[in-house]
């Protein structure tokens, strides 16, 4: 066994805005012996999961355990010492769920309980359900969530737990109270109006992002200017640019839209730039943020230079990252440097959007679906017309009225001749 000094792991900064980050899961057990490069564990930080490679060398002790958030540069593990010497983490005392109206007894667990070596990822609520049910990580066939992983919904199906029933009507007549126990009969009523609930934990990726929307709508003073683009040339283009594709991936009306909106940001420098401490920022590279759904959270990972880029190779960009969102493989550098975000609602038929902005960017961009409608021509005839509704959300502290007008009446006039688009 090697005498080398113990090495401590830190919580690493894995962004510019992580502070804090969630062990997901530990990748080796105590007490085993790890190589400099080996996936140790997976946190979870504000905008990504990550794994944590191995800096050093040597038996593993483990510090801080899965499902617990500690600030950035705690120490988490040791490396080096005598593997007979590291140990798991002492198991936390159970935390005391919320306080109901009735003590409820719980039912004595049956059976064995769930082996320690559970090594399928899942989530840590999921974990807790898992030990609370006598249900195994590894009995669950597929776990519903990000690239595989075991969620709650999974461990209560695999528990035969029925979802709670939604909410009733707050309209629906309450039954009375019972007569000769006007308290209990109260607490009756209450309680058989409003039916069953259950508590869900956020993620560390949504308690973030509930923070960044409610400071973002508090803080900074959002605006919309709206325009209906025409696109029957944009639908015309992306059928020709399918006859080229062949059997290959074809652009989507999104690619086209991140690259109209990087072209006319050129244009418009402060619809690029940032209200940062009293001064304007505007900032020289265009990097579109294209909002993608992940499991239960809203990612942006960044398409870099897009105004330099071809509509093929934004395609290329945007296939890659919104399949590394949805696998949870994205990096927190991909999730970077964004200086105008695009969000789509169009493909779940949503006629317009009206997003929140990406603090601290001046504006996002909102689309909406593509849709039939008529049209008087010039000369009085009914034409057939494909119409999409764009909503620009603005900083007003940087982007006025007028200046927002003309840069989504650039964006509308590049799609309506996106030829310019397509060169």
């Amino acid at each position: 066994m090697s005498t080398a000094a113990v090495t401590e792991v830190l919580m690493p900064k894995l962004s510019d805005s992580m502070e804090e980050g969630t062990i997901l899961s530990w990748l080796v057990t105590a007490g085993t012996e790890v190589a400099p490069g080996q996936d140790l564990l997976e946190v979870e930080t504000d905008k990504a999961n990550m794994t944590v490679e191995a800096e050093g060398a040597g038996a593993l002790e483990i510090l801080v355990g899965e499902g617990e958030t500690v600030a950035v540069g705690t120490p988490i593990a040791r490396l080096g010492g005598e593997p007979s010497s590291a140990s798991a983490p002492a198991e936390p005392a159970p935390v005391p769920g919320p306080a109901t109206e009735y003590a409820v007894e719980a039912p004595a667990p049956t059976g064995d309980a769930p082996a320690s070596s559970d090594t399928r990822r899942s989530t840590p609520l999921a974990r807790r359900l898992a030990a609370a049910h006598g249900v195994t990580i590894d009995s669950i066939a597929s776990g519903s969530g990000i690239g595989g992983r075991v969620v709650k919904a999974d461990v209560m199906a695999a528990a035969g737990i029925e979802p709670s029933p939604v909410e009733k009507s707050p309209g629906a007549a309450a039954p009375a109270p019972a007569q000769g126990d006007a308290g209990a009969g109260a607490a009756a009523t209450v309680e058989t109006a409003k039916g069953g609930s259950s508590t869900i934990e956020l993620s560390r990726l949504q308690v973030v992002i509930a923070r960044r929307m409610a400071e973002a709508k508090a803080t900074v003073p959002h605006f919309q200017v709206e325009t209906e683009v025409r696109m029957d040339a944009a639908i015309a283009l992306r059928a020709e640019l399918k006859k080229v594709a062949g059997e290959g991936p074809v652009p989507s009306f999104n690619d086209i839209i991140i690259r109209a909106a990087a072209l006319a940001l050129r244009d418009h420098p402060k619809a690029n730039g940032s209200y940062v401490d009293g001064a304007f920022e505007l900032h020289d590279r265009v990097n579109v943020g294209m909002a993608v759904a992940a499991e239960d959270a809203l990612v942006v990972p960044t398409i870099f230079d897009a105004d330099e880029k071809s509509i093929g190779e934004i395609g290329r960009d945007a296939r890659r990252v919104a399949a590394r969102v949805r696998e949870g493989t994205i990096t927190p550098p991909e999730l970077a440097g964004g200086t105008f975000t695009v969000s789509n609602l169009g493909m779940f038929g949503m006629t317009a959007i009206y997003p929140v902005i990406n603090v601290p960017q001046a504006a996002i961009l909102g689309v909406g679906r593509s849709r039939p409608v008529l049209e008087r021509g010039p000369d009085g005839e009914i034409d057939d017309a494909s119409l999409m509704t764009l909503t620009l959300s603005c900083d007003h502290r940087i982007l006025y009225g007028a200046e927002a007008a003309e840069f989504l009446g650039a964006i509308r006039d590049l799609l309506e001749t996106p030829l310019r688009v397509a060169l």
